[in-house]
């Protein structure tokens, strides 16, 4: 059975190549960090490669933003001016999702997610990607929400306006053709 969350080597060319320019455009992301380092070890793992592609065909413009030094890990971010387009239009979850008697969205964004190989930006982690940037001025994007909320049957969006980051919550089953959501993966 061929795996499929492996990138043919033209798909990896291109990828690898999108993310270099990408990387040295936006170097105040992640400065002091040499891309040769990046690249060897997004090629050695190929499953997150395969994720990073569906991050960016689905308009979410992976970059680079951090290095874990614990882990050695890399840190990357959907970094789309808005929130990917690839990925809207959905609702926060499944039980959300289930949930609407009538006018379902197609997906949620866990699960599509979780089928990216991706996570869910935290609050404090979108906060962070917008130090670097001004991002969702025209959309908003669904963040990792709190157990104790979501049991009460809301989710957590956020989005900038008037140059401030703003939190707010919405019922999970909402969605609306502006919010999407953003992933982190770490490689």
């Amino acid at each position: 059975m061929k795996n499929i969350r492996k990138l043919s080597p033209e798909q990896q060319d291109e990828l690898l190549g999108a993310l270099q320019s990408r990387f040295e455009k936006n170097r105040n992301r992640h400065a002091g960090l040499e891309w040769a380092k990046v690249q060897a070890r997004l090629e050695a793992i190929p499953d997150k490669l395969w994720s990073l592609n569906k991050m960016e065909r689905t308009g979410g413009e992976p970059d680079m933003v951090g290095y874990d030094h614990t882990t050695g890990e890399f840190i990357f971010y959907d970094c789309s001016a808005e929130s990917p387009k690839g990925r809207r239009s959905l609702c926060y979850d499944r039980e959300a999702l289930e949930s609407r008697k009538e006018y379902k969205p197609e997906n949620n964004a866990m699960d599509m997610a979780a089928d990216m190989g991706v996570e869910l930006l935290t609050e404090e982690q979108y906060r962070e990607l917008q130090k670097t940037g001004n991002f969702d001025l025209k959309t908003s994007s669904w963040v990792l929400t709190p157990a104790g909320i979501r049991k009460h049957g809301g989710a957590l969006f956020c989005d900038r306006r008037y140059d401030q980051v703003f939190v707010y919550h919405n019922g999970a089953e909402s969605y609306y053709a502006v919010r999407g959501f953003r992933g982190s993966l770490s490689v």
